[in-house]
């Protein structure tokens, strides 16, 4: 069972991203706040519920919380900063559109860049640890998933609409076949010889 928080009395925002190995398209991250007392039985790390069960507790997550917020950095800042970089501007971003400020992080994984003056603790595996992580693994996985499905209508080749950007075998041959897209991220080295497609 998911642990509810942390410290007991302090204000707490879990944070996650999503899509930080994809091969196109955004890094999301969300910061959520939640009650002390929020409990459902299905929250949990959104990489162990399916496609159903993660839009099912979004809505949920986003009404019940004290507060939240999504943001996204695309592509091409990924190919400048570098995705690590990337994934705690994202994070950032999230945090500066919160409309409570938190007085505790909680990040997902094992590094992060300090945000303001506000006190985080960084946890592996949080998003199965933390119930205020796991609602931003949600929000993180699902916004980015609606993402890549309008993307797909425009590149409807790379079927990003299944694969949401990874690296599987199918969207590695369609990246042979047809060469990069203008949202794909050049600094993954995807092909040896890369062809940009415009």
């Amino acid at each position: 069972m998911l642990k509810a928080f942390l410290h007991k009395t302090k204000t707490e925002a879990g944070l996650d991203e999503a899509g930080r190995g994809c091969y196109a398209g955004p890094v999301f991250a969300a910061a959520v706040i939640l009650p002390k007392d929020f409990y459902h039985p299905l929250l949990n790390d959104s990489k162990q519920l399916n496609e159903k069960q993660r839009n099912l507790l979004r809505p949920i997550v986003e009404k019940e919380s004290i507060a939240y917020a999504v943001a996204a950095v695309d592509n091409n800042e990924i190919d400048t900063i570098n995705i690590l970089q990337a994934s705690y501007k994202a994070m950032h971003l999230s945090l500066d559109q919160l409309k409570v400020i938190p007085e505790l992080l909680l990040v997902d994984g094992n590094r992060f860049k300090p945000y303001l003056n506000i006190e985080h603790t960084c946890i592996v595996k949080g998003d199965s640890t933390y119930a205020s992580i796991a609602a931003a693994s949600i929000l993180a996985k699902t916004y980015r998933d609606e993402f890549m499905q309008e993307l797909h209508l425009q590149y409807p080749q790379y079927d990003w609409a299944k694969n949401k950007g990874y690296g599987t075998a199918a969207h590695r041959k369609a990246i042979e076949e047809f060469g990069l897209s203008i949202y794909h991220r050049r600094s993954f080295n995807i092909l040896p010889a890369q062809q940009v497609l415009f």
